[in-house]
Order: C-alpha cells, then structure tokens, then sequence
C-alpha cells in the first residue's frame, strides 16, 4: 500500500479538501481570509480535468465564452498560498481511523481535517435506453462539449427531459445549436419548484412563442434506439411517441455522498451527507459543504449561494473563529432563462396560514408578477416572470410591510398611482448580495462599485445585486463634462438634437456655464461637440463635412487632416476595404501608391492595409490615386466605424452557414462614416467556430442554421470585455434594425470617449436595459433610432473625395503656412527590412543632459 505523502513541514496539520467546485474554490477563499492557508498544508483533490468554474453560467458557453473564460481559478492565488491542488484526480475514498484519503492516481494524503464537497450528480430516470449513444446529461463543461460535438454531427431534433432550471439552459443551448428542441415535464408546468401555476402559464407563453415545443403532465417511459444503437424517439406517458436525435437528461440532482456512506459517516434518509451548524460530519474531523451536504435544518441546498454559506463557516469552525452557524438558506433566485427574467423569493407559493396573493398578469407581454402578503401586510415572498426589474428590491423586504401598497409594487409603471419605491426604503440590514451574504449598510460603506466588489464580493456572483449596489453608492458631485459645460454629454446630445443647434459657439453660449460663455472652450468639450454635431449634421441641417467651417477647429489632430499622425510627425492612411475583400486590381493599386511614394505598408488586425510614413502635403495626392482605383476614406483616423472584418463564410468554407462576407460589406458600408463617443469595430462570422472574432467588437454577428446572432459591448485592447449576446437567430431585416437602433442608442447616451463596452457596463440596467430598449423598444424611441440612421446613411459623402474637390480644404495640406512647398525637415525615414522606419534619433538630436550630469 503506498505510504502517504508527508510534508516538507511536518508539524502543520494538512487539511485535505475533496472537489473542487464553486462552493471548493470559495471554501479556499475563505480558508485563506481566516489565515488557514498560512497555518495549514492545504491539498485540493479536483475530479474534473479542469479546476473550478462558473456551473452558475455553464450555458453562456454556447454564446460564445471559452471554459477559460469561465474559469474561477486564479493561478496567482493557489500558488500565492501554497495550495496543492491536483485536477483530474479524484478521492477513491479514505480511512477515518489512519486519518489518510487515497486519490484515483494511487496517491495517499494523510490529514488533520477533512472538507468533503463532492456536490451532486445528475439524476437520470431508470428508464429503458437511457445510455444509448445520443443521450447526455448537462452538468460540467464537458457535458456540453459533447453535446456540442454530437448535435452539429448528427442531431437535427433535441429533446430535454426535464423543465427546471437547468433544463430550460439546456433546451436553451440545444436550440443556439440550430435544433428543433422539445422540453418533457413530468409536471403540469416548467419550473414547479420556482414558480406557481400562473407564473408557469406565463413562461410556457413565451418559450413556445419562441418555436420550441413543451410537453408538460407527462413523463418518459422509454429512448428508442435505432440499428445501430443511437437514439432515435422517445416514448412517453401519455402514449405518444416524440421522434428526437439527441436527449438531454435534466431531471434534477442527487447529493454525491458516496464517500461518506461508504466510510461510516451519517447521510440523510433521501441521501446528503448530515451536518450539524458548523458543518461537521458525524466525524468532528470531517466537514461537508454544498451539495453533498444535508443542513442541521434537515435540507440539502442545491443552490449556490448557500454552498457559500456553509464555505464560510466551516472554514470559521476549522479556524476556531466566531462564527453564528449554518442553519438554514434563503431559496430566492432570479434567473434570466431562454432571455426571459425569472425570480421568486420568500415563501413564493403561499404556504403560511392567513396570507394572500396580490396578482398582476399581461398574457400579451408575457409578465406574471404574484406577491405573498402576511395577514398583518408583511411580504412573505412572490413570484416574477417576464419583468423581474423589481427583485432587487423585493426580496430584502421580505419578513417586513412595505413602504408602499402591494398592487403599487406589481403594477407596471403608468398602470397605477407610480411607485417610489427605491433602496432608501430598505433597512441597513437588509441583504442586498443573497450570494454572499452582504448587507446594504456593508455596501454603504464602500465608496464605488469596484470596492465594493473588492471588499465584500458583492456583485461577483450572480450579479442580479449589481443595480442596487449602484442606486445605493454616493452620486458623484458634478456630472458636467467639462469646466465649460454643467450638462452631460448625454444631456449635450439632446440638446443639440431638439434644438437644432447646429454649431459649437451657439450651444456654448446658450448652455455653457456661465463662466464659459463667451470664451474659446476646451480641448474636452470641443471635440465632444464637435462628434455630437457631426453625427446629427444630416437631421439638424449642419455643416456634414468635419473640416467645414467651425467643425475644423474642433476636430481632434487626426481629424484635421484625415489621417493618423505617427510618431515622427508623418502620417498614415487607411483606405476602407469593406468586409477585408479586395479585388487583385486594387491591390496592385496600393502596391504601386506605396512604392510610389515609399510609403510603409501593413496588414492591420481589421482586414486593411496600412500605408504609413506618407508627409502631410503628400495626403491628397495619394488619396487621389486611391480614390480614382474606387478606395475611399477608412476612417482610421476618427471615432468611427473602423471596419467589419469576416471570414469567408459558406461561400468557401465548409463550416460556414451564412454568407459572412456579403453581410460584413453590407454593415461596413451602411455605418462607415458614422461618428460616435469613440471608435467602433464590428466582425461577422460564418459559423460558430467564430473565425473572425466577432465577440470581441463593439457589435459582432455570428451566422447561426437559422440567421444571425447579434452580440455587443465586446472590446480588445489593454481591457478586453467578451461582448454579450442581445438577439438570437435574426433574420437580415431584423439583424440590420436592431444595430440601427443598438449603435444609435449609444450614440445617444454614452460619456465622451466611452467605448461601448464601458457604456454597457455603466449605463443603469446594462444589458437587459439596452435589450429591452433595442430589442422590445420599452422607451418608444425606436422608430427614431431607425430614423437617424436613415438620415446618415442617405446623407453619406467620402471625406477624402469632397476634400479633393474643394480647393479651401485642401489649402490646408502643408506643413508650414507660411512656406506651403516646404516639406518638414524633421520627417525623415531610415530603412528596415527593405522597407521604411521613423528615424527617431533625429528627433532627439537637440536633446541635451542637464547641467550637471554624465553624458553617456
């Protein structure tokens, strides 16, 4: 038998935790908060090939993040505290008597503490032809990597057994998978557990509404197979026979205590390892969190924010710290499942003696909101579909009367008297963060959303808390944009647009501070302005050309002469290559205008060609050759559509499920030209294997067997941000309507060089509000959005082509005004690489070491 392994220090007790979950990973978390990891050998045992992941989030896999993505484990830390943590290789068992756990690699460790979180397994009804090739559970990622492999190999029709949480992500997943999906419930309703029969009624509305097919009061009673032993239909209760390529078993989960049924420990009658309030096992060296876990309340939580509960305090009881004990968990959650919000709180179904429901139903909008209400006109807890904007606020009330009517509290604003129901009403003990327990007086105390998440962990989990964090925080003081301006730049906007202002001096003098006006501005506000004014010029009759008249001085260095400036004072030009395709005459054009004018050539990251080096008089001349090929402006240079990059899509690909490259040049010259906050980006992909990354640009389209799937907010850069998904599976009408409307709302409401992904993070409700507005037009404005894009793309004019045909432009095109043929003596080039490069010593020949000091 091999001997266990001993540690370099011998005298630290060794604490051996078995899983390495959500709940394993927070347990560490916490261990290392109470000094555990400084006094103990912490050894990790993880089944699974890949240490701890969001599960929370499994199904945003299929909208594009990697398992890296969801990754919970940070390698600094484990290696910052000495943890020895062990992936793919699970506790065979362990002997409480030696005190010695052996691992499936023949491994011993013995140890001094023992923390068991196993978590659970899917349960997967004992029904005939429940293995047969085809059929799958939907627990681990890679659960889902072969139901990915299988259905795009050899599934057309997916069937889900099971109409629960994980069962709606599931079908969920099946359909972004291009399947006929079908959900089987053995219950009369999706979500029993969740919500009640009109809140069921109004889910089952609204996932049928979106083509897949619920069969609920009925069961599964056997898989038909086919020759070859793959699955083929199902049989169920009620006699009829569903024929499917693909099963997904999502019936629920059972508590993985194997282990401790095996080595002598207490388990629950209906299983779950049995704990008492500090979470020890029979064994006192042996605790259990999770899943595995039977609370001293009798219950076994399946959800995770108690699993973090019973994380913390048993690293506390191990610590010999203070801690109140685990004895029970709110149950509340709110969900957004196949894009419609679910929440229920409290004591959702009404079972205390006395109480009453308070009702409000829109079969028409899908929205079902129900609240329990004590005799004494207590909350006790409610039900929310459709529209769950108002769970944060719901929930913390629980147990106390509101400040307001109940029927104030469920009416849709402009339904009944307006309810002001906000934070503020809600007690400073109230539980804001239900993930990890955090209280409104714990959030106050914090200054800022990312020190708030820092110092307490709210908003890190399920991130429905993250709304009223933000209402709770201080307001900053002055929002003005500038020392010129008290108004925002949104404010800014509307201004411009109602008022038809169309130049920067009038709307300083009419609406600066009253300081400012009258003056010059500030190199804030005046490109501000002048971006405000350039994309409302075709609606409010300005100026549409950026070197027109007052539009040039308030143009940023690139924009005053259309070009990148570069590090030695020469510039760069971009000519648009709409969707990267190029014809072979158009690259011999801008081979020969390179070698022409000894420009440097690149191909740039958006499927262009970079021309760099070219002088300041040279930029005309070089445009005219380009724009006599048929190139124009890339835009390179200003806060604009940059490019729409592609694959090349079905055309060529024999992945590919939509012409990528036909819809990439369509977007690209729809939007090229159209000045926003800050630059934008945009890719579209052929097929899921996402070529063109299209999840990493302000919007990004992704071809799907049935359309287009539209996500946004993504960016690169020094702050990456995966974009998110806003609609799903869009035809090419709708796909284009709903960028209109995405970018034009940006437009609309960002801050002043806000990328779209600092925009979706910081406006109020982030994406579910700029989905409810682009998508559902919540706000009305939607035919407006449309309307402004309409005017930009009639009004469209190449900035490079007007410039050639207006001589006061081009007069603009020296490098000394007062010498107009005089080349810039500084601007000079050495060569590289049989091509050019900035001769920057030059630059630095005047550069003298101070008095005093060595030269080298």
């Amino acid at each position: 038998m091999p001997k266990p392994e001993q540690t370099a220090r011998p005298h630290r007790p060794t604490l051996v935790l078995v899983g390495h979950g959500m709940v394993g990973q927070h347990f560490l978390e916490a261990a290392a908060e109470r000094g555990l990891t400084a006094s103990h050998r912490i050894v990790v045992l993880c089944e699974e090939p890949r240490p701890a992941y969001d599960r929370v989030r499994l199904t945003s896999y299929f909208a594009g993040r990697t398992p890296d993505e969801l990754s919970l484990t940070d390698r600094e830390f484990i290696e910052r505290h000495g943890i020895e943590l062990y992936v793919g290789d699970a506790a065979e068992g362990f002997d409480r008597a030696a005190r010695t756990v052996t691992a499936r690699s023949g491994r011993v460790f013995a140890y001094d503490t023992l923390v068991l979180a196993t978590g659970s397994y899917p349960f997967v009804p004992p029904v005939p032809g429940k293995d047969a090739t085809g059929c799958f559970v939907y627990r681990t990622i890679e659960d889902l990597l072969a139901i990915e492999e299988y259905a795009k190999a050899r599934a057309t029709t997916g069937a889900v057994v099971g109409g629960g949480l994980l069962g709606l992500e599931a079908a969920g997943a099946l359909r972004g998978l291009g399947l006929a999906t079908h959900i089987v419930e053995f219950a009369p309703r999706l979500m029993p557990v969740q919500v009640d029969e009109g809140g069921g009624a109004a889910l089952l509305r609204t996932i049928t509404g979106m083509g897949l097919t619920v069969h609920t009061g009925t069961g599964t009673q056997e898989i038909v197979t086919d020759d070859d032993g793959a699955v083929r239909a199902m049989k169920l209760s009620d006699g009829s026979e569903l024929a499917t390529d693909l099963v997904v078993f999502s019936a629920g989960v059972r508590p993985r205590d194997r282990l401790a049924r095996e080595h002598g420990l207490v388990v629950g009658e209906r299983g779950g390892i049995t704990v008492d309030e500090r979470c020890r096992t029979s064994d006192p060296d042996v605790y259990a969190i999770g899943e595995c876990a039977q609370a001293s309340d009798g219950r076994v939580y399946g959800l995770v924010a108690p699993g973090y509960e019973m994380a913390q305090t048993a690293a506390a009881a191990i610590a010999d710290a203070e801690c109140a004990g685990f004895t029970g968990a709110d149950l509340s959650t709110k969900l957004k499942l196949l894009g419609v919000d679910v929440a229920s709180f409290g004591d959702a179904h009404g079972t205390a003696d006395g109480c009453l429901d308070v009702v409000y139903a829109d079969s028409r909008s899908g929205t079902y909101k129900k609240l329990v209400m004590g005799a004494g006109g207590e909350l006790l807890g409610g039900i929310l579909v459709g529209d769950a904007e108002a769970y944060g606020l719901l929930r913390p009330l629980t147990g106390t009367v509101p400040p307001l009517p109940a029927e104030q509290l469920v009416l849709p604003a402009g339904a009944g008297a307006p309810a002001a129901l906000g934070p503020e009403a809600l007690p400073g003990s109230a539980v804001i963060c239900n993930c990890h327990n955090v209280t409104k007086d714990a959030v106050q105390a914090c200054a800022t959303l990312p020190e708030v998440k820092k110092c307490t962990k709210a908003g890190t989990g399920c991130g429905s808390c993250v709304k009223v964090i933000n209402r709770l925080l201080p307001a900053s003081g002055d929002r003005g944009l500038c020392g010129c301006f008290g108004q925002t730049r949104q404010e800014l906007y509307e201004i411009v647009r109602a008022l038809r202002i169309t130049s920067y001096r009038a709307l300083l003098d009419a609406h600066g501070r009253d300081a400012a006006r009258g003056g010059e501005g500030c190199e804030v506000c005046k490109p501000a302005v002048g971006s405000i004014i350039a994309s409302l010029a075709p609606t409010i009759g300005a100026e549409s050309h950026v070197l027109d008249g007052e539009q040039a001085a308030l143009q940023d260095t690139n924009d005053h002469f259309l070009a990148n400036l570069q590090k030695n004072g020469s510039y760069s030009v971009v000519p648009r290559i709409p969707g990267g395709e190029i014809t072979p005459e158009k690259l011999i054009v801008i081979g020969e205008v390179a070698r022409d004018f000894g420009l440097y050539t690149k191909i740039t990251g958006g499927q262009r060609i970079d021309l760099l080096g070219a002088r300041v008089e040279q930029l005309p001349m070089i445009w005219a050759r380009l724009v006599d090929a048929g190139f124009e402006s890339g835009h390179a240079y200003g806060k604009a559509l940059r490019t729409v990059k592609s694959c090349v899509g079905q055309t060529w690909c024999r992945y590919g499920v939509q012409d990528s490259v036909r819809m990439a040049i369509d977007l690209e010259l729809r939007y090229r030209g159209l000045r926003a906050p800050h630059k934008l980006k945009s890719a579209v992909s052929g097929c899921a294997r996402e070529c063109a990354e299209a999840q990493s640009k302000d919007f990004g389209v992704i071809a799907t067997a049935s359309g287009w799937n539209l996500y946004v907010g993504g960016n690169g850069g020094a702050a990456p941000r995966h974009a998110d998904l806003l609609a799903q599976d869009l035809d090419d009408t709708e796909l284009v309507r709903l960028i209109d409307r995405f970018l034009m709302f940006y437009i609309r409401t960002a801050d002043r060089l806000e990328r779209t992904s600092a925009w979706l993070e910081r406006i109020d409700g982030g994406l579910d509000h700029v989905r409810d507005v682009v998508v559902h037009d919540s706000l009305g404005i939607g035919a407006e959005l449309e309307v402004l894009m309409a005017d930009h793309v009639t009004h469209y004019r190449d900035e490079w082509a007007d410039t050639l045909d207006d001589p006061e432009r081009l007069a603009r095109f020296v490098s000394f005004v007062n010498a107009p043929g005089t080349p810039d003596p500084t601007v000079r080039f050495v060569p590289e690489r049989r091509q050019i490069k900035p001769d920057l010593p030059l630059l630095s020949i005047d550069h003298r070491p101070l008095e005093g000091s060595v030269a080298p």
